[in-house]
């Protein structure tokens, strides 16, 4: 029972089901109202005409009474209203029609109010349905009483046909409402059904596929387009994520290698070797490896957006400390700003700092200047030296993954090539911005984080 009742449900059907039934039903109350607001007006009409026309012969018929109070046979004026009868006070009839020839008095009420005509539907016997207009009068023979009825045998005989014929049209037309709208339907979600064959044919080695853009320019076209715009992301996601396995991969292979090298040749000729020489060779290729797996999970961290605590950082105070932690190979000036204030984590910060000083004293020549100052709403933080410079086709390229340049290798090779790339999602972690500006001399980083007004 109750997995007949979840598929009952609207919540399990279909988007065309849902979308038809809603149609379906709205349609149907419409038509329902309309019949029945149809059939109202109808009736309305048929028995409006039936009272002015009633009216006009009681009005004529009270004349005639008054003026002569007729006996015997009443001659009929209007071809409706046929059935005419004039009674006295006792309720003897003194005059009707030759259709109510020889029969006693009409059985309904009396008129209580004199000179008011009262209208109503009775059931006279072999006339069958009967629209009766009545009049009491006062004349100088005395009480009378006017009857005037038009027989609505048709009305009433084909009154059942004629409902019947209504709702048969309501229930055609709902259906064929229903009809359409599912076969509209159907239609229109027939490029979604197409897409979603597509989609479920790609599969993860597989980032050229793209889904097939329906014709019409509508909201289905631009689900497609916003469909082949993810998969683009996506692919290029994947392409970057490829090229960062195989950066790792070789990355980690070189120490690796070397280290293993070291200690095969080490262990062939054990006597002959200096170890404590052959220790400190490994131990600078597990720093190298340590280096490049911190950084690693660095990174991992900052593309999963794992929440870190921030608070109210002095980025004047910060750049200081860090310029002064250690002992460099070049001077270090800074001049900051008092009061440069902004909400960050202080050690993912101060590793911006370091690694744009420690790459800033690498390629120096004599001194590295630091700047940090409010520009609007942003904190600014630079980093310049006096060395060769950073070529303007390198700018972007020195911020990937695993990119140094040749003077950088150079310089420094157990670097991991992962320094900038960090900085720059820090940045972009804490909303701001790294990169490398133009600069009369040397490279000058500048970094923009937003200020904490408080």
């Amino acid at each position: 029972m109750r997995i007949f009742g979840d598929v009952l449900s609207p919540a399990c059907w279909s988007v065309r089901t849902r979308v038809t039934a809603a149609a379906t039903v709205l349609v149907g109350l419409l038509l329902v109202v309309g019949v029945v607001l149809f059939y109202q007006v109808v009736r309305s009409t048929v028995f409006d005409g039936l009272h002015n026309q009633g009216s006009l012969v009681v009005a004529d018929l009270g004349t005639l009474v008054r003026e002569t109070d007729p006996r015997g046979t009443l001659h009929v004026q209007d071809p409706d209203f046929t059935l005419l009868q004039v009674v006295d006070g006792e309720g003897g009839v003194l005059a009707a029609s030759e259709s109510l020839s020889g029969r006693g008095p009409l059985k309904v009420p009396e008129p209580r109010v004199t000179g008011r005509p009262e209208y109503r539907t009775v059931h006279v016997r072999g006339k069958a349905d009967v629209y009766l207009v009545s009049e009491k009068l006062q004349t100088r023979e005395g009480v009378r009483i006017v009857h005037a009825g038009a027989p609505i045998n048709e009305y009433t005989r084909y009154k059942g046909s004629f409902i019947g014929l209504l709702v048969a049209t309501a229930l055609i037309a709902t259906a064929a409402v229903g009809w359409i709208v599912s076969l509209s339907v159907r239609r229109a979600l027939r490029p979604v059904r197409v897409m979603s064959g597509e989609l479920a044919e790609i599969t993860g080695g597989e980032s050229d596929r793209r889904v097939t853009v329906p014709g019409p320019n509508d909201e289905v076209s631009d689900l497609a387009e916003s469909v082949n715009v993810t998969l683009d992301r996506l692919a290029d996601v994947l392409a970057r994520q490829r090229a960062f396995v195989a950066d790792v991969s070789h990355e980690l292979r070189s120490p690796l290698t070397g280290l293993r090298a070291q200690l095969e040749v080490a262990l062939e000729h054990p006597e002959d070797e200096d170890w404590p020489a052959v220790a400190r060779a490994a131990l600078g290729d597990a720093d190298r490896l340590q280096g490049i797996v911190s950084d690693l999970l660095i990174l991992a961290k900052l593309g999963a957006g794992v929440h870190v605590e921030r608070e109210r950082v002095d980025l004047g105070e910060l750049a200081r400390a860090e310029a002064s932690r250690r002992a460099r190979r070049v001077p270090v000036e800074v001049d900051a700003a008092a009061g440069v204030m902004a909400r960050a984590t202080p050690h993912h910060l101060a590793r911006v700092l370091t690694n744009l000083l420690d790459n800033a004293e690498r390629h120096a020549a004599s001194r590295v200047w630091m700047t940090v100052a409010a520009d609007g709403p942003e904190a600014v933080l630079e980093v310049r030296d006096d060395g060769s410079g950073i070529a303007p086709e390198d700018r972007e390229r020195i911020f990937w993954r695993f990119q140094r340049l040749p003077e950088g290798r150079a310089r420094d090779a157990g670097g991991t090539g992962l320094g900038l790339t960090i900085s720059r999602d820090i940045a972009r972690a804490h909303g701001g911005t790294l990169v490398a500006a133009d600069s009369d001399r040397g490279a000058r980083f500048v970094l923009r984080v937003p200020l904490d007004p408080r």
